[in-house]
């Protein structure tokens, strides 16, 4: 039984990618005669926080101190993006680009199932995001846990540089990483790459032996002080310098992976942030994990949920 009043503690800084997910629910009764794809009567409608912004909700929701730095737009997406971190009671300190559109993902869904995603997005301005590594300088020290939480949509641009304010800080640094360029993650404290993720870095492999090297490998290229590999029904392993650890999923039924490592990173930066030890935060994350993959869409983690007084 972990502690909620632990939490409080943890001070986390996000920043990352922040996005706005959009469902449209419907019924689907007949084929369009304009081309054989399904017609959606959409009936209700729902938004959510995406990407950092549900990293962030994520991890307020479970009692951390936080604030959430990113980029959105000037325009409906970006205020529905701040109404809704207003209302879930997370600070942000979020830059308004005026020539850069709101990241949006619309899912249409029908009967339980995803139809179609819709995807609105372009690359900030190379302005914006030098006036968000000055934010960026002017807000760290304040945090003792920073949150980069990478969609490849162009906000993190210049992580290098922060990661490495950070280390020369004393920062605890946690990266959920995107792409196959893991160079510029040199040097932060945990990196919590999926398990597709990791094998388009650093290939696949057919044994547990195979898996230690490779990990062990770009852990000590990259000169990390961890490696966390999220490995869906698999489970989690951690891979330090002492060795590995492994947790094995939790035995549940998988209704739907979006934002489930959203989750994960948050549960495992409040963990760490209050003090926790890199096992006990792994197998809270875990626990955290299995049981938003039990929701529908992206989707906050609740303390009662993890059994959490």
């Amino acid at each position: 039984m972990v502690d909620k009043s632990k939490f409080k503690d943890a001070k986390i800084l996000v920043v990352g990618d922040v996005m706005l997910d959009r469902y449209w629910f419907g019924d689907v009764e007949r084929i369009s005669p304009e081309a054989p794809v399904p017609v959606v009567l959409v009936g209700t409608k729902d938004e959510r926080l995406g990407g950092a912004a549900n990293v962030a909700i994520n991890a307020s929701s479970l009692g951390a101190q936080l604030c959430l730095m990113g980029v959105v737009g000037n325009d409906e997406p970006g205020h529905t993006v701040e109404n809704l971190l207003q209302k879930s009671g997370v600070r942000s300190r979020l830059l308004k680009d005026p020539n850069f559109p709101t990241t949006v993902k619309l899912r249409v869904i029908a009967r339980q199932q995803q139809l179609v995603r819709i995807d609105f997005e372009e690359r900030p301005s190379p302005e914006q995001l030098t006036t968000k590594l000055e934010l960026f300088e002017q807000e760290y020290a304040n945090y003792d846990v920073i949150l980069f939480s990478d969609y490849g949509k162009g906000s993190l641009e210049h992580v290098a540089d922060m990661i490495a304010l950070c280390k020369k800080a004393g920062k605890t640094t946690l990266v959920d990483p995107k792409g196959d360029d893991y160079a510029k993650y040199a040097g932060a404290s945990i990196l919590t790459p999926n398990r597709s993720e990791f094998k388009q870095v650093m290939g696949g492999w057919k044994t547990e032996v195979q898996l230690l090297e490779k990990a062990q490998v770009l852990r000590e290229r990259l000169n990390l002080g961890a490696l966390l590999l999220t490995r869906s029904e698999e489970g989690m392993t951690l891979f330090t310098e002492q060795g590995s650890f492994h947790v094995p999923a939790q035995a549940r039924e998988v209704f739907d992976v979006s934002g489930a490592g959203d989750t994960v990173i948050a549960t495992l930066a409040c963990a760490v942030g209050s003090g926790m030890s890199l096992p006990e935060s792994v197998t809270l994350a875990n626990k955290a994990g299995g049981v938003v993959v039990g929701k529908l869409g992206t989707a906050v983690i609740l303390p009662e949920e993890l059994q959490i007084d």
